[in-house]
């Protein structure tokens, strides 16, 4: 079983291993490994599989609340939504393969995390997205290769989502010349199931069967994992092989097959072949569970000629499951599978050795310890260092440039990429199949699905401000968590729990890392005083380019429940003659601001203030005014500030506005400051919303109507208005068909 290998040093280079891995595998096995065994180390303790980088930095964040069922460390996070149901949900990251093949790698990456939430038991019933491309306004090579990757990612999401009958309800995208050598794509699915009938990955009972389900396994995606866990350099552009190819309708076949499954009681663990494959859902099962496991590789259902134990082990071929059953229950599980013209097969059995045994047609031609593959993968405490660039930025303000007329500045705004209608993008997304989508995509702010099941409905709602990360990753990773639950309090619904996606560049510079440990630091922070823990999510590293890393940027994505789904409050206007309010307090806060950006030239400047305490009586105040029903719609000022905040009101309602806030300097009108919403209610309402505010700030800044939009010194007819809101983007992405 095992040999020496020739050409070491090149084994373990082409395989991310160090020389003092390859000694500490050594100590492990009690010997030499063979080439399957080094890919096995290498797949799992690659950066994508271990955390190796992050795990220090990971530990301590909330993740518990009388609500959540099963936090981190299972496939998916489950909370309690009441009446007996809960909901589970995810978000991971598929950034290199979609940079590399932007179709497949986005498709692929919507596959496998609707898989990580019906592996638990749960129908898939909503998706989200969070986008992030470089600069696609430019007719430079890398503007128009960037529009492409839009075009090929949307693509993907949108192929796969649709064919799966799941609704993409909504998400966000956004762009930044810090993304041109790393597009971020990260995908989120939310599943409903019963409480009590959630399924766990675990391989437990001696002599127990494992079974492998789903499609055949191909080469695709060898050394997916392992790719995942280094930089991009020139020579990237040939990794297309380590890309996956997802085939929704056999995913569907596969949804459907197991939720038949789990109908039964023949099911101990299952768990889905993502990253790194078999190899990492077998050790992930035995190892949760401390038992050991025999496979026959020669008994995987393989799809091409040749394949070896090795290609077996790493590859990541799509809609595969592996599962732990129930000892006699075989030949049914089997015949499940095979009534959805699925691929299922009896390949080993559970032990009592601790040992993985891989054996190729009776010969041994593996063994590990299970548990040292997880619990001793290399915990590296990186060096940290706070970036230099934060102190060349720090006291920047907006007076440090020329004045720019609120008008000019309003219209330019309106224009820009991040403010305007993202309609080309969501409408190649099915948003209402399954026919319970409440609020979907372009509806500004959280979207909403009802649960036909407890007649409640799910908000919830992707966030984050890479530039608020970039000028203090600390405050920008807690800020992201805030507009995020805001958000979702804006609909109604109580803010329960979050997963996230942590992108960040490349661990090995002691920067990037300590960005990485100042936005743990902030989510965790944010978490415990919000009370919305954190029930699972995903790290990706290395997103850096010939040395360029991409601003931080941990994606927040928040679940909230609100109790009448009769009761969802929306964000645009809703009627002419509604008084308009502004809660939360107006300063002159310009740091990391949409305006510094686009008006300025310049990502600088010190973090709006976060104030926790505001933040929850603006929800509590929200939650509870809807719940008397005296609201008509609620919208977070955030990016852009008031002013961009009621333009995108009215662009969507189609009705005009008039207002005037109380400002220090007039360009407050764009201002972040962080707490504040725009509150819409009918005039005989007014009086009970004043009583409710509270000591929260609060000033009635005008009314809705009319066929401009006008705010302080600033006005646009609605017809331009929705024009520049609903056509650019379409004008900037298709420029090149």
């Amino acid at each position: 079983m095992s040999q020496q290998l020739e050409n070491i040093e090149e084994v373990l280079a082409s395989h991310k291993l160090s020389s003092e891995d390859y000694t500490h595998i050594k100590q492990i096995l009690g010997r030499e490994p063979n080439l399957v065994e080094i890919g096995i180390f290498s797949a799992m303790w690659s950066e994508h599989c271990s955390y190796k980088s992050s795990k220090v930095h990971l530990s301590g964040f909330p993740t518990k609340a009388p609500w959540v069922i099963q936090g981190p460390g299972e496939n998916a996070g489950v909370i309690d939504i009441g009446g007996g149901y809960a909901a589970v949900f995810k978000m991971e990251s598929h950034n290199h393969p979609s940079f590399i093949e932007p179709y497949q790698g986005a498709a692929t990456g919507v596959g496998g995390i609707m898989r990580d939430v019906f592996t638990m038991g749960a129908r898939p019933v909503a998706n989200l997205n969070a986008l992030r491309f470089g600069n696609v306004l430019n007719d430079d090579d890398i503007a128009k290769h960037q529009r492409y990757l839009v075009r090929g990612v949307v693509e993907g999401i949108g192929g796969y989502g649709n064919c799966m009958g799941v609704p993409t309800i909504g998400g966000e995208t956004s762009f930044d010349e810090c993304y041109n050598g790393n597009i971020l794509v990260n995908a989120f699915t939310l599943g409903i199931a019963k409480s009590d009938e959630i399924f766990y990955g675990r391989a437990d009972g001696i002599g127990n069967p494992v079974i492998y389900v789903g499609a055949k396994t191909g080469r695709d995606g060898l050394g997916g994992a392992v790719m995942s866990s280094d930089s991009f350099t020139e020579e990237s552009k040939s990794l297309r092989p380590t890309v996956q190819v997802g085939d929704p309708f056999t995913e569907k076949l596969l949804l459907e097959a197991c939720l038949e499954l789990f109908k039964t009681d023949h099911v101990i663990g299952i768990q889905d072949m993502g990253a790194a494959g078999l190899t990492s859902s077998a050790f992930e099962m035995a190892g949760r569970s401390g038992s050991g496991m025999i496979m026959h590789l020669d008994r995987v259902p393989a799809r091409e000629e040749g394949m070896t134990p090795y290609d077996f082990m790493l590859s990541e071929s799509q809609e595969r499951m592996l599962l732990c059953a129930k000892k006699g229950s075989e030949a049914e599980i089997i015949k499940i599978f095979e009534k959805w013209d699925l691929d299922a097969a009896v390949i080993g059995e559970v032990t009592a050795t601790g040992n993985m045994e891989l054996f190729w047609h009776g010969e041994k031609v593996a063994e590990v310890p299970v548990n040292p593959v997880s619990e001793e993968a290399p915990v590296l405490n990186r060096p940290m260092v706070r970036p230099a660039y934060l102190d060349k930025i720090g006291d920047v303000t907006i007076d440090d440039f020329a004045r720019v007329a609120n008008q000019e500045a309003f219209e330019k705004l309106t224009k820009s990429m991040e403010v305007v209608d993202k309609s080309w993008i969501y409408t190649q997304y099915d948003s209402m199949v399954q026919t319970n989508t409440i609020k979907k995509g372009g509806m500004l702010d959280a979207s909403v699905i009802r649960v036909k099941e407890n007649g409640k409905a799910l908000a919830m709602s992707a966030d984050c401000n890479v530039r608020y990360c970039y000028i203090d990753p600390k405050g920008g990773a807690a800020a992201a968590v805030i507009e995020s639950g805001r958000n979702v309090a804006m609909s109604g619904a109580r803010p329960l729990a979050i997963t996230d996606c942590l992108n960040y560049g490349n661990p090995e510079n002691p920067e990037v890392m300590w960005q990485f440990g100042q936005g743990c630091l902030g989510i965790k922070e944010a978490c415990a005083a919000l009370t919305t823990p954190v029930i699972g999510g995903n790290v990706s590293l290395y997103n850096e380019t010939n040395g360029v890393s991409v601003f931080p940027t941990p994606s927040i994505a928040t679940v909230g429940v609100n109790d009448d789904a009769n009761r969802v409050l929306m964000s645009s206007f809703q009627g002419e003659g509604n008084t308009l309010y502004l809660v939360g307090d107006n300063k002159s806060e310009f740091g990391g601001s949409l305006y510094m950006k686009e008006i300025c030239g310049a990502v600088a400047g010190k973090l709006p203030v976060i104030d926790y305490e505001d933040e929850l009586a603006l929800w509590e105040l929200v939650i509870e005014a809807n719940k008397k029903g005296i609201l008509e719609c609620a919208k977070d000022a955030s990016s852009g500030g008031v002013a961009i905040a009621l333009a995108k009101m009215a662009a969507v309602s189609g009705l005009g506005c008039s207002a005037k806030m109380l400002v220090r300097d007039e360009r407050d009108i764009f201002a972040e400051s962080m707490s504040r919403a725009i509150i819409e209610v009918k005039q005989e309402n007014s009086a009970s919303f004043e009583t409710m505010v509270g000591t929260l700030m609060c000033q009635k800044i005008g009314t809705v109507g009319g066929d401009k939009v006008k705010i302080n010194n600033v006005e646009m007819s609605l017809q331009e208005l929705q024009d520049n809101y609903f056509n650019t983007f379409k004008r900037v992405i298709e420029r090149d068909l």
